[in-house]
């Protein structure tokens, strides 16, 4: 099973307060781990664990 990660998702988890900045930053780490091979990008916007 695939599970498909939204940088709000993953804001929501954290407790963080789900407002634009901190959306935009989640986002950015997310696709800096792309970058590093950590996780792929399935969808715009849509992250999961490297396979």
């Amino acid at each position: 099973m695939i599970s498909l990660l939204r940088a709000r998702d993953v804001c929501e988890a954290l407790n963080h307060q789900l407002v634009p900045k901190n959306i935009e930053g989640t986002r950015a780490k997310l696709e800096r781990l792309v970058k590093l091979g950590i996780l792929t990008e399935a969808d715009t916007g849509s992250f999961t664990r490297k396979q």
